[in-house]
């Protein structure tokens, strides 16, 4: 199997077989992206694959030594808010097998958010993605991330507040 690093080497100059590879290393954590945005099994399938059609289509886009992961996040966040956009949706957490480590005062004050908050906490803490690549993704400078994440932390924080039992608030169950 290739690595990340290989990979971001080769994807611009790559085939079908880098292509192939990126699935297996991207596919399911997009899957899982896709799916925590649009709340829908089929429609976040069918971000994905226009992911990676998209990527593959624009690799001489792609540099070499930049991260292929953050590049495809920014595709698929892209596609996403297109759908969002068209169904003016703006409720985003899905039912998912990992439902069971979210209590429902969490998804509620989750819910609160906006679409943007939700976004940033879910790459912040669920899949624990730095500025850096962030700001890749979201096309912002990584201090305005912070501050928007800084805040979207703050708020549900303090809707955790309002509804846990005794104002017990644990951040780290998200």
């Amino acid at each position: 199997m290739v690595t990340h690093e290989q990979l971001n080497a080769s994807f611009s100059d790559g085939g079908e077989i880098e292509l192939n590879e990126a699935i297996t290393l991207y596919g399911q954590n997009l899957m899982r992206y896709c799916h925590n945005i649009l709340c829908d099994y089929h429609e976040a399938e069918d971000v994905v694959q226009m992911t990676f059609v998209k990527a593959y289509q624009k690799r001489h886009q792609f540099r070499s030594g930049s991260s292929l992961s953050a590049w495809l996040y920014r595709i698929a966040y892209h596609h996403c808010m297109d759908i969002l956009r068209k169904r003016k949706l703006l409720f985003f957490l899905p039912k998912q097998e990992n439902d069971h480590h979210m209590s429902e005062e969490v998804k509620e004050a989750l819910a609160k958010l906006s679409t943007m908050e939700r976004a940033l906490i879910f790459n912040r803490i669920i899949e624990e993605r730095d500025y850096k690549e962030l700001e890749v993704i979201y096309n912002l400078p990584a201090a305005t991330l912070r501050k928007r994440y800084e805040r979207a932390r703050k708020k549900l924080s303090e809707q955790l507040i309002e509804t846990l039992p005794n104002g017990s608030v644990m951040m780290n169950e998200i």
